[in-house]
């Protein structure tokens, strides 16, 4: 990656919507930007990071002692290709550990990012669950950020209509 682009990094996960993707690349194009699209794995904790950027974890379960360097799921992989071919859009992939909201913009500050891009939830109890005890990931880095954040709505409601997690039991 030339390191005298702009950057714009966007977190990834496997199976989101391809629209997260599709506006990375929008934006990457509106700015003249490279995209660094981070994979960030949440059960794993970084306990090394190479000059290159590379991250060594273990696991958060303190029974499994696994120290590896991380690599990027093939199917993350595969959904970034795919997403972003034929965009003409300079992009890498980049695999993390830890807390998502820290990992992406820690990776955003090493490369001085002009923003960072994330979708929206998917709605499910056990997600609502999740970020009702630590946030969500976009709200997170909005908070925490001096670079603007970019959130792309993935199931959009209507203003007049009830969030779909909201009535779920």
């Amino acid at each position: 990656m030339n390191t005298d682009r702009r950057h714009i990094v966007v977190g990834v996960v496997a199976g989101q919507p391809p629209a997260v993707l599709e506006q990375a690349a929008y934006f990457a194009r509106q700015f003249d930007a490279d995209l660094i699209c981070g994979s960030v794995d949440a059960n794993r904790y970084v306990v090394e990071e190479k000059e290159d950027g590379t991250v060594v974890s273990l696991s958060i379960n303190p029974d499994l002692v696994d120290l590896r360097e991380e690599t990027l799921d093939p199917r993350v992989e595969e959904e970034i290709t795919r997403g972003l071919a034929g965009s003409k859009v300079t992009w890498t992939a980049r695999a993390l550990a830890g807390d998502p909201a820290e990992a992406l913009a820690h990776l955003a500050d090493r490369h001085d990012a002009i923003l960072i891009l994330v979708g929206t939830r998917k709605s499910g109890v056990r997600r609502s669950v999740y970020e009702f005890f630590n946030g969500s990931v976009g709200a997170r880095l909005a908070h925490r950020q001096h670079r603007p954040v970019v959130i792309i709505p993935l199931s959009p409601v209507s203003l007049n209509s009830e969030l779909p997690w909201a009535s779920e039991s």
